[in-house]
């Protein structure tokens, strides 16, 4: 081990690559060996085994235990975006999801809410702040907007127990059509840390979602904040052609996916959409 740099990104590579092995290889809980071990085992240095461990750590796939060493992290919950015919369906999360409400309260929409809802901003809405729960485990704060005239009569027990789109089409008449998300990296606050039940600062998604009616009428607007060390998106591409898609070719950098000709054949189709911020 002599000569090496404290963080040689190869061989850092190298034990991450064994972790992640590891880790997809065991159940969750299973012990793994030691900082120790693994350098012995793989002939790497200490901070080149504590950067990948770190890594690890931070993205929710191996878990610390004070005096008990490192382990295997539960199973992320995994939220699957698989391709329709205009956008993406929206399977069910793995999990059994439950809610508890923090906040329950009919409140002025205010200006930036009531240009999401297009409502005035004196108009009222049932502000819901509510924490999903997963298998009994805190995943997400929930921040709910929807017009008063609505749902009348909504309670803070209907937003507990079953589905907030069922409950809106079987006692309100709104049928759902569609909505329009946008996910972000961010971090979890001294608040939102406290009910989630991680670090402060620790890394999180921020969902930012508009719901509307068949007639195009805004009927929610939501953002939530879940977790990052449990919570993952998978998103299912088409590659096929448009003569096979019946759909114009997209042009430009699909995200995720390297800026490079040889990588697909020209006019793949992907229905990830993503916008690229200016800094100021």
């Amino acid at each position: 081990m002599t000569g090496e740099a404290p963080r040689s990104p190869l061989k850092r590579e190298r034990v991450r690559d064994h972790l992640l092995e590891l880790v997809e290889s065991q159940a969750p809980g299973t012990p793994i060996p030691s900082e120790r071990a693994l350098c012995e085992q793989l002939d790497v240095s200490r901070p080149t085994v504590r950067s990948a461990v770190d890594e690890l750590v931070t993205t929710g796939l191996l878990v610390r235990r004070h005096g008990s060493g490192m382990f295997v992290a539960p199973a992320k919950i995994t939220q699957e975006l698989a391709q329709g015919e205009n956008a993406f369906s929206l399977p069910q999360a793995s999990g059994h999801w439950l809610s508890r409400v923090l906040e329950f309260a009919t409140v002025r929409a205010g200006a930036r809410v009531g240009r999401k809802l297009r409502v005035s901003p004196a108009a009222e809405i049932v502000y819901i702040a509510r924490l999903r729960l997963v298998d009994g485990e805190p995943m997400a704060v929930e921040y709910l907007h929807v017009p008063a005239e609505l749902v009348p009569g909504l309670r803070a027990a209907d937003m507990e127990s079953g589905d907030f789109y069922a409950c809106l089409r079987e006692r309100h008449g709104v049928l759902v059509h569609e909505a329009v998300q946008s996910i972000e990296p961010t971090v979890a606050n001294e608040e939102e840390a406290r009910l989630l039940q991680v670090p402060v600062l620790s890394p999180a998604l921020l969902f930012d979602r508009l719901t509307s009616d068949a007639a195009g009428r805004p009927v929610e607007y939501v953002h939530s904040l879940y977790r990052g060390d449990r919570y993952r998106i998978v998103s299912r591409l088409s590659l096929a052609g448009p003569a096979s898609a019946g759909l114009p070719v997209t042009a430009g950098h699909h995200p995720g996916m390297p800026p490079d000709e040889r990588a697909a054949p020209a006019g793949t189709l992907a229905h990830v959409m993503g916008d690229v911020q200016p800094r100021g």
